[in-house]
């Protein structure tokens, strides 16, 4: 699943284990949901959405998805 996380991230100057610590997660999960090893629970999307005050569509879309 593409992502804008490391945008949004590096925007607020946060490393990945200032935002793992925010999120209650590891260094390594942030890692890997940036370089879309992973797709993050919805639950942490929402987390995620939560934190940075944005929709998880705004942060997250599908591989083909036109619409962003």
């Amino acid at each position: 699943m593409k992502n804008r996380l490391r945008e949004l991230r590096a925007g607020r100057a946060w490393s990945q284990a200032d935002l793992a610590d925010q999120l209650g997660v590891s260094r390594q999960t942030v890692n890997a949901i940036e370089t879309e090893k992973y797709d993050p629970s919805l639950p942490l999307a929402f987390k995620i959405g939560a934190l940075f005050q944005l929709h998880i569509e705004e942060i997250f879309t599908a591989p083909g998805d036109l619409s962003v």
